[in-house]
C-alpha cells in the first residue's frame, strides 16, 4: 500500500476500471441499419488496442515516476527530515510534483524523503476527495485498537510485507499556506499516514514487518549475483 504507499485494498482508479460496454446493437431488422452497424462493429475492433495502447502510457508513466523516486539503498531514506519553517513557493512546488509523483506511480502516498527533500511533509489520497498534503504532521491521537495487513511501497518496488498499524488516528498539521489542518482518518487512511510518517523518521516497512518477511524482502531488494 502506502507510499510511499501501495497496498491490496488501494481503490482502484478510473483508469484502472475494466471499460464497459457502453453500445449494445439492436436486433437488425432492415437492410439500411447494416452499414450503421458495421461501424459500430469496427469501433469495438479497436476498443482492445485502445486500451492496450492506454495502458502501455500508464505504465510508462509509472516507470519514468519510479525512477524519480528514490529507491532501497538511497541514503536519503534513512535520514530523519527537518520541520518546515518557510512556507513559500518554492514549497507549494516541492508538493505539486509530490502529488503528480504519486498519481503516475500509482500510488497513495508520497514523503518528501522519497524524493530525496529532508522536510517534514507527506502528499497522500485516503478517498476519492483528491490529494492531501500535510507539513509538520503529528499524530495527535492513536486508537488502541490495531490491525496487520499488507503493505507495499514506491521505494520498495517487488515487496509486500505484512506491517502492524492503528487503525484509527487523528493527525494534526499544516497546510501548504501554513494553515492548519486535522485529519481523523479511518482505517485505511491510518495506514497510509502511519507508512508516510515512518519515512519522515527513516523508517521503513521492513523494519515493521516479521524477521521472517524481512529476510524475503531483502532477498527481493538484494538479489544473489548471477555467476557466469
Amino acid at each position: 500500500m502506502p507510499g510511499g504507499s501501495s497496498n491490496n485494498s488501494r481503490r482502484q482508479s478510473p483508469n484502472h476500471l475494466p471499460r464497459s460496454n457502453l453500445y449494445t446493437a439492436p436486433a437488425v431488422a432492415h437492410d439500411e441499419h447494416h452499414e450503421h452497424d458495421h461501424e459500430h462493429d469496427h469501433d469495438h475492433d479497436h476498443e482492445p488496442e485502445e486500451d492496450a495502447r492506454e495502458q502501455a502510457e500508464l505504465e510508462a508513466r509509472r516507470r519514468l515516476a519510479l525512477a524519480q523516486i528514490r529507491q532501497y539503498g538511497d541514503p536519503a531514506l534513512r535520514l530523519i527530515a527537518h520541520p518546515v519553517e518557510d512556507f513559500d513557493d518554492d514549497l507549494r512546488r516541492l508538493v505539486d510534483r509530490m502529488i503528480v509523483l504519486m498519481h503516475e506511480a500509482q500510488g497513495v502516498g508520497l514523503a518528501a524523503t522519497q524524493v530525496g527533500v529532508l522536510r517534514r511533509l507527506f502528499v497522500f489520497e485516503p478517498d476519492e476527495e483528491g490529494p492531501r498534503t500535510i507539513v509538520n504532521p503529528v499524530i495527535v491521537e492513536r486508537g488502541e485498537e490495531t490491525l496487520t495487513d499488507e503493505e507495499g511501497c514506491l521505494s520498495l518496488q517487488g515487496v509486500r510485507v505484512p506491517v502492524q498499524r492503528a487503525t484509527s488516528i487523528v493527525l494534526e498539521g499544516k497546510d501548504p499556506n501554513g494553515e492548519d489542518v486535522r485529519y481523523e482518518l479511518d482505517p485505511y487512511g491510518s495506514r497510509i499516514v502511519q507508512h508516510e510518517l515512518d519515512h519522515l523518521d527513516g523508517v521503513m516497512i521492513i523494519d515493521r514487518t516479521d524477521d521472517e518477511h524481512r529476510k524475503e524482502a531483502l532477498a527481493t531488494l538484494r538479489p544473489r549475483a548471477v555467476l557466469r
